[in-house]
């Protein structure tokens, strides 16, 4: 399963300029780390349809994990079952085998193995292609090996085309909302390079490398290996995905601000809205000002205030709190400076309001 130099860096040149981008955002995004301020989308818990995006890209990367893991999924290795050497005579082989099944009784599948087991080369093509492609490929014949790999394409195509289907669908508008679609370009490239990468090493590799060896320990089992790689490279491939979905979603990563016709209209209702309420204030002020009873009964309670506020602030206690504070802990000063600049911000200057005179000379 060798991959040469030259082949990956095809890939990175043809491929790289549509991820590296990609890869320098998400790093300055994490260096950054999520941060509040003008135009910073604040972190947020993750929305509805960006979790059921999540949780149906883990139930695929777990399905995956145990065809990987889980030894009753994948085909099974007659070598490997028997405990055989690769130079094993054909019916030793299967003499063997048949006292590992029921009722010491070969299968219709053995029956069609052992009749394609005609010399050292079917095995090779065996461990390189597996049993199905082996016995079912009607067109297929030692001779001409890469007939076993046309007739193997389809099905080394399925799982990452099936795995392109669930990614897109988690990806979609209609399952992540706005949140996935800023990842399917990418998911949808990061697929098609997986299995472009599977086929190409399938292709290339080398079955001959299997002739010379005379222990089954150091059979390379090729086709049983890459599929475990296969099922784990895909899983990786939809826990990324969940987690670059999980961190744009919840604006820890990713996150785009808002445009800045969003900004002006968020700010203009929240001007909009304070109006509202100082009108309502003047509304309440006014109306409390013309009504007698009401304005009797405001005079009433700031007289009452100041009485009160007057013998608190006689009391010994509290004049001596307040010597201590100004003396020692507040600095007027500073309280007086942030009160000039507060004044100036809220009221315009008067020698701004009036027009310079004009001298006529």
């Amino acid at each position: 399963m060798a991959i040469s130099w030259g082949t990956i860096k095809s890939l990175l040149i043809f491929f790289g300029p549509m991820l590296l981008p990609k890869a320098i955002g998400f790093y300055r995004s994490i260096r950054a780390g999520p941060r509040v301020g003008p135009g910073v989308p604040a972190v947020q818990p993750v929305p509805p349809a960006a979790f059921r995006a999540l949780v149906v890209l883990a139930a695929t990367a777990l399905v995956f994990v145990l065809r990987a893991a889980v030894p009753q999924f994948a085909p099974e290795n007659v070598f490997t079952r028997t405990q055989s050497r690769l130079q094993i005579p054909v019916d030793v082989l299967f003499n063997r085998l048949s006292s590992l099944r029921p009722d010491h009784a070969l299968t219709a599948a053995d029956q069609v193995l052992r009749q394609k087991f005609v010399n050292l080369e079917s095995r090779l093509l065996y461990l390189q292609f597996g049993p199905d492609v082996l016995a079912d490929c009607p067109f297929c014949n030692s001779e001409d090996p890469r007939s076993y790999f046309y007739y193997a394409v389809p099905g080394l195509l399925v799982p990452h085309l099936l795995n392109l289907i669930i990614v897109s669908l988690a990806t979609s508008e209609i399952v992540a909302g706005k949140h996935g679609l800023k990842w399917r370009t990418t998911t949808a490239m990061v697929c098609g390079l997986a299995a472009a990468l599977d086929v190409y090493t399938a292709s290339s590799y080398n079955h001959q490398a299997n002739a010379r060896v005379t222990r089954l320990a150091d059979v390379d089992m090729f086709f049983w290996t890459s599929r475990v790689y296969r099922y784990v490279g895909l899983a990786v491939i939809d826990s990324l995905v969940a987690g670059l979905l999980y961190l744009s979603s919840t604006n820890r990563a990713f996150a785009t601000p808002p445009s800045a016709a969003a900004r002006v209209a968020a700010v203009t209702k929240q001007l909009q809205t304070t109006k509202s309420r100082l009108n309502a204030v003047g509304i309440v002020k006014n109306t409390t000002t013309r009504d007698e009873e009401l304005r009797a009964r405001t005079q009433a309670y700031w007289q009452h205030e100041g009485r009160l506020m007057r013998e608190v602030m006689e009391e010994r206690e509290v004049v001596e709190g307040i010597n201590d504070a100004l003396q020692n802990r507040v600095n007027i000063k500073d309280i007086t400076r942030d009160a000039d600049d507060y004044a100036l911000n809220v009221l315009p200057r008067m020698e701004s309001a009036v027009p310079e005179p004009t001298i006529v000379g």
